[in-house]
């Protein structure tokens, strides 16, 4: 299975940006996905899931009600609309999978697949 991001690059603080992610070699629409960030020097953190077919979908605290992600399997592909950006919110940003598409996880070590990620940049 074969991840790749796109989208990330250079923002104003309180601007917006949209990451996308396409999935080939596997059944993506029987995958939970989620987005996780590293930041430099920081651990790798949990940012946003969604099941299988979009039955459900969580959030760190931090970006609620500023980020939402969403999937349109007919295009094998996972987006993470992201509002109101911070400069907090800098960070290559990972879009990975799961084969347990209805359970949601918030450990990185629980997800089968990556992608390569993308820099998103918040200048302040």
């Amino acid at each position: 299975v074969q991840l790749v991001e796109s989208g990330g690059g250079l923002v104003q603080a309180g601007g917006s940006l949209r990451l996308s992610c396409v999935g080939s070699g596997g059944t993506f629409s029987t995958y939970a996905m989620s987005w996780f960030r590293q930041a430099p020097g920081k651990e790798r953190e949990f940012v946003a899931a969604i099941t299988r077919a979009g039955y459900k979908t969580h959030y760190t605290d931090s970006v609620k009600e500023r980020f939402a992600i969403s999937r349109d399997d007919a295009k094998n592909t996972v987006y993470l609309q992201m509002n109101s950006l911070k400069p907090e919110d800098t960070a290559v940003y990972y879009c990975v999978g799961r084969r347990n598409g209805l359970n949601l996880q918030v450990r990185h070590t629980e997800y089968e697949y990556w992608g390569q990620g993308t820099q998103v940049t918040v200048s302040s």
